[in-house]
């Protein structure tokens, strides 16, 4: 395997001279360089974008399914790329069903009892595929897209402005060695080098570079910064989506309930049969 000593010995000395330059930045109050105030306004937006955008998706998703560890479960099975063959879980409306219709057949469809238990059954069997759709719906035009926009943009946004605070400290290490640099030239005539072996010339080639890439840098960054308009006119289409599919759930939960109401009003609204027979009552 080759190595590139130069890089490695260059990476490991930006790596100290930004250590001390932070050093002294946080405890001997050290000049540093400032971003400008509509440049510090996009940051904090995006701080503020990264953090409510997470806490959103978290909020849609438990309310979407309740149950934590089955939350988990499907991220589990989502990361890994997995499918479980041929399970279906069931929802709580789904399983409601499922007991109202076993209750229903027990007691037996010419009991008023068990005749309301299975017809009771039918619809929450249908509420719950409502609510599979709803959460179908809501995965595939909400959720998904948020993911993305946090493990795809935001992270983006983020390795970007680390970037620019390495960039940034390299730019404040190379005006306190110019500073240094002058300093010292004042004081010694005979030459111009300091202490660390640098001339003023040296350092002040070395902060307009490390100007530069800074600048170009910012650029960059802010462009992202800048993007996060994008995002949220996008994650409005989400939010209206989501709308949308809550929406039809609930005007077809609506309908199913109201049917069912009608239904069991004037079904049973005149019988008077027992509610049970058992086989040896009969």
């Amino acid at each position: 395997m080759d190595f590139n000593f130069k890089k490695i010995a260059s990476d490991a000395g930006g790596f100290f001279s930004r250590a001390k330059q932070l050093t002294e930045e946080t405890f001997l109050k050290a000049e540093r360089t400032e971003l400008d105030s509509h440049f510090e306004n996009l940051l904090k937006r995006a701080d503020k974008t990264e953090d409510h955008t997470r806490r959103l998706l978290s909020s849609i998703e438990s309310y979407l399914q309740p149950n934590p560890t089955v939350r988990m479960e499907e991220v589990f099975y989502e990361k890994l790329e997995l499918k479980k063959d041929g399970v279906v879980r069931q929802n709580n409306l789904e399983q409601l069903s499922t007991a109202m219709t076993e209750a229903g057949e027990t007691f037996g469809e010419t009991t008023p009892y068990g005749t309301a238990l299975l017809k009771v059954a039918q619809t929450e069997s249908r509420l719950g595929q409502a609510e599979r759709e709803l959460c179908a719906q809501a995965a595939t035009n909400t959720l998904l897209p948020i993911r993305r926009f946090l493990e795809g943009d935001m992270k983006t946004i983020q390795k970007e402005r680390k970037v620019l605070n390495s960039k940034r400290l390299d730019l404040d290490a190379c005006k306190s060695r110019l500073k240094k640099a002058k300093n010292v030239d004042t004081q010694a005539v005979t030459n111009s080098k300091t202490s660390g072996g640098f001339t003023v010339e040296q350092a002040e080639a070395d902060v307009r570079v490390a100007q530069a890439e800074f600048d170009k840098q910012s650029e960059i960054t802010k462009l992202l910064l800048e993007g996060i308009q994008t995002a949220h006119n996008n994650q409005l289409k989400c939010l209206r989506d989501f709308v949308e599919a809550q929406m039809s759930f609930y005007a077809q939960a609506h309908q199913l309930m109201a049917d069912l109401q009608r239904e069991l009003s004037g079904s049973l609204a005149d019988d008077a049969s027992p509610l049970y027979y058992g086989k040896q009552d009969q």
